[in-house]
C-alpha cells in the first residue's frame, strides 16, 4: 500500500522527454484538423459529413490526452508549492495548450450556427445518435457563444485575469503556517484538527489560523475583486443574465431545479438551528462559537489510523460490490492516493480524473472519522470516473452535480456500515455526526451559494469591496445558517480568504444536489439491495445525458416539486432520533 503519489504513471520526471513528445504531438493533431474542416461548411449540412467530422473531433481526445502535461505539473506544485520549476513549466504548456484549442476552437462556434431546423433533424437522427446529447448541449449554449475571434481573446485573458489569481492566493496560503502549543502546522492540517481538539484548545487554534487568514486578506481582497470584475465582464460579452447562470449551464442542470433547490434549504435553515441548539445543549455550552460548528459531541475522540480507514472501506465496498473494492486496492497499489498532510501540500481533498489516464485522489488524512468519510467521498468520485471509461470519450467527463451524488452516497455506505456495529453510546456519536455532515454538506454550502451570490451582486453595482466588507458579508450568511446559538466574531468572516470553493463561482450548490439525491438513491438501495444494478448504471453513465435525465432514466425525479423537501425532512427524522437517544443527558 502506497501512501503518496506514483506520478511516474504519468511522467518520470520534469524534464521527461515523452512530454514534449507528447504536446508536439497533440499541436499537429490539433492543426490537421484545423487544417480538414475550419472554412468547410458541407460537414453542417450533410449527417454523413457531420458524422466523420464528430468522429475525427473525438479522436483527438481518444489518442491521447493533450493536457496530461499540465496535469503532471500541477500536480507537482499541489504536492509543494515551492516546486517552482514545475509551477513555471506548468505556465509554459498552458500557454502552448491554449493556442492548440484555439485550433478547433472553431468547431463548435460552426456547429452552434446550424440552422433550428437542422439541429432538430441531426438531434433525432439514428446516424448521429452517438453524438446528439453533444450536439444538444452545444446547440443549448449556443446564444452565449461569441465570434471565433472574441472566444480566444477570452481564453487567453483567463490565465493573467482568473488563473494567476487564484495560484497567488494558494501559494501564500500553503506556505503559511499556524502556531499552536510550540508548533508550526500547515494550515490545511489547522483546519482539520480544529474540530478534533477540546474547546478551549479549539477555540484558540481556530483564533490563531484567523489572525492567520486575516493577516492575507489584503492579497485576497485583491483577487476576489479582480476575479469577480473578470466574470462580469465576461457574463455581460455572453449575455449571461445572473451571476449563478453560466455555473448552471456549464453543469448542464435545469435552471429551475437548482433554484428550487436554493429556496428549499434556505426556507428550512431552522432545521439546521435546531440541530446547532441540539450540540450546544449536548455539549453543555451556553452558546456555539465559529469554530463549534463542526465538532463532535465528545471530547475524545477516536483516532482512525489511515491503515484502518482502508479497512473499513475494503469491506464496505466489498459487501456492496467487488469491483468496488477492486479499485479502491489498484489505487493503493499503484500510489494514486496521496494521503497525508504536509508542509507545502495543497489543503483539503480531491478527484481528479481524465480521459485515458490514471485517476488520482489526494487526501489531507489527519486519523479522524472525518478523514475516513473524506476518504469514502473521493473514492466514490473515483469509483465514479472508473466506471464512467466505459462511455465514448466525448461522454467520460460528467457533471459536477453528478458527480456530488456518487461522493456522498459513498459517504452514507459507509456510515451505516459503521453504525451498525456500535454501541447505543457510540451511535449517539455516531449519529450527531452524520447530521452535523448533512448540515455542513447542504446547509452550509446552500449559504455559501448565497453569500457569493450577494458578493457578486454587490461588486457589480460598486465596483468592488473591501476586506472588512466581504468578511461582515461571510458572517452574514454564515449566521443565517447557524443561527442565533452561535455567537459569530468579526475576524470569523476572513474565513473567505481560504474559502477556495468561492473562487469556483458557485459550485457549492452541487454539493447539496448531490447529497440530497444521493439519500434518494440510498433509500432506494436499502429497500432493495438489488438497485446496486441502478446505481452502476447511473455510475458508468458519465456525462451521455443531463443529470436530471440520468437520475429520472434509475427512477429519482427531481423535477417534482417536492423532491428536495423530502430529503430535508430526512434530516429533521434524524434529528427527532438523535433527540430520543439523547433526552437524558
Amino acid at each position: 500500500m502506497k501512501t503518496t503519489w506514483n506520478l511516474g504513471l504519468l511522467y518520470k520526471d520534469h524534464n521527461d522527454p515523452r512530454i514534449e513528445k507528447d504536446v508536439r504531438s497533440a499541436e499537429k493533431d490539433f492543426a490537421a484538423f484545423e487544417k480538414a474542416y475550419k472554412g468547410k461548411t458541407d460537414y453542417l449540412k450533410n449527417e454523413g459529413k457531420l458524422l466523420k467530422a464528430l468522429q475525427d473531433f473525438e479522436s483527438l481526445f481518444s489518442e491521447r490526452s493533450f493536457t496530461k502535461s499540465i496535469t503532471y505539473f500541477n500536480f507537482l506544485t499541489d504536492l509543494d508549492s515551492k516546486d517552482s520549476v514545475a509551477r513555471a513549466k506548468s505556465t509554459q504548456f498552458i500557454e502552448r495548450l491554449t493556442k492548440i484549442e484555439h485550433k478547433i476552437m472553431f468547431f463548435e462556434l460552426s456547429l452552434a450556427k446550424i440552422p433550428a431546423p437542422l439541429q432538430k433533424k441531426f438531434i433525432s437522427s439514428k446516424k448521429l445518435a452517438p453524438f446528439a446529447y453533444y450536439l444538444k448541449t452545444v446547440f443549448n449554449k449556443a446564444k452565449h457563444d461569441l465570434s471565433e475571434a472574441e472566444e480566444k481573446i477570452m481564453s487567453i485573458k483567463s490565465l493573467p485575469a482568473y488563473s494567476h489569481w487564484l495560484d497567488a492566493t494558494e501559494k501564500l496560503l500553503a506556505k503559511s503556517s499556524v502556531s499552536f502549543q510550540g508548533r508550526d502546522m500547515p494550515i490545511p492540517e489547522a483546519v482539520n484538527k480544529i474540530g478534533d481538539l477540546p474547546t478551549a484548545e479549539r477555540r484558540e487554534l481556530h483564533a490563531s489560523l484567523m489572525k492567520v487568514l486575516e493577516s492575507h486578506s489584503d492579497v485576497a481582497e485583491s483577487e476576489i475583486n479582480a476575479i469577480v470584475t473578470n466574470k462580469k465582464i465576461d457574463d455581460e460579452l455572453r449575455g449571461f443574465v445572473e451571476p449563478y447562470d453560466a455555473t448552471i449551464l456549464g453543469y448542464q442542470n435545469e435552471r429551475k431545479s437548482v433554484l428550487a433547490l436554493v429556496a428549499a434549504v434556505t426556507d428550512n435553515f431552522r432545521i439546521s438551528h435546531r440541530f446547532l441548539a441540539l450540540k450546544a445543549k449536548l455539549l453543555k455550552l451556553p452558546h456555539l462559537e465559529y469554530s463549534d460548528r463542526n465538532i463532535g459531541i465528545g471530547e475524545n475522540v477516536k483516532k482512525i489510523p489511515f491503515a484502518e480507514s482502508v479497512e473499513m472501506l475494503r469491506k464496505v465496498f466489498r459487501d456492496v460490490d467487488p469491483e468496488f473494492e477492486a479499485i479502491l486496492n489498484r489505487f493503493l497499489e499503484n500510489g494514486q492516493i496521496d494521503v497525508f498532510p504536509r508542509q507545502g501540500k495543497t489543503g483539503g481533498a480531491y478527484c481528479h480524473s481524465d480521459k485515458n489516464r490514471p485517476t488520482f485522489v489526494l487526501l489531507n488524512d489527519t486519523e479522524t472519522f472525518d478523514s475516513a468519510s473524506t476518504f469514502a467521498h473521493e473514492m466514490g468520485h473515483a469509483i465514479h470516473s472508473e466506471l464512467s471509461k466505459v462511455q465514448p470519450v466525448m461522454y467520460q467527463d460528467y457533471s459536477m452535480s453528478s458527480a456530488e451524488v456518487a461522493s456522498t452516497l459513498f459517504e452514507a455506505i459507509l456510515f451505516d456500515a459503521v453504525y451498525e456495529t456500535l454501541s447505543e453510546k457510540e451511535k449517539i456519536v455516531a449519529l450527531h455526526t452524520k447530521i452535523n455532515d448533512d448540515i455542513q454538506t447542504i446547509f452550509r454550502q446552500i449559504a455559501c451559494f448565497n453569500f457569493e451570490t450577494e458578493m457578486h451582486k454587490t461588486i457589480r453595482a460598486k465596483g468592488g469591496m473591501s476586506k472588512e466588507e466581504l468578511a461582515a458579508l461571510m458572517n452574514k450568511h454564515m449566521s443565517s445558517y447557524l443561527g442565533p446559538i452561535t455567537h459569530m466574531k468579526d475576524i470569523d468572516g476572513y474565513y473567505f480568504v481560504q474559502w477556495g470553493h468561492i473562487r469556483r463561482f458557485f459550485y457549492v450548490y452541487s454539493y447539496a444536489f448531490g447529497q440530497l439525491i444521493s439519500k434518494a438513491l440510498y433509500a432506494k438501495y436499502k429497500e432493495d439491495k438489488k438497485f446496486i444494478g441502478k446505481i452502476k448504471q447511473f455510475l458508468s453513465a458519465g456525462g451521455s445525458d443531463s443529470p436530471e435525465n440520468i437520475f429520472k432514466s434509475i427512477g429519482i425525479d427531481v423535477t417534482k416539486p417536492d423532491f428536495w423537501k423530502k430529503g430535508l425532512e430526512s434530516i429533521s427524522k434524524d434529528i427527532d432520533k438523535l433527540e430520543k437517544l439523547t433526552k437524558n443527558r
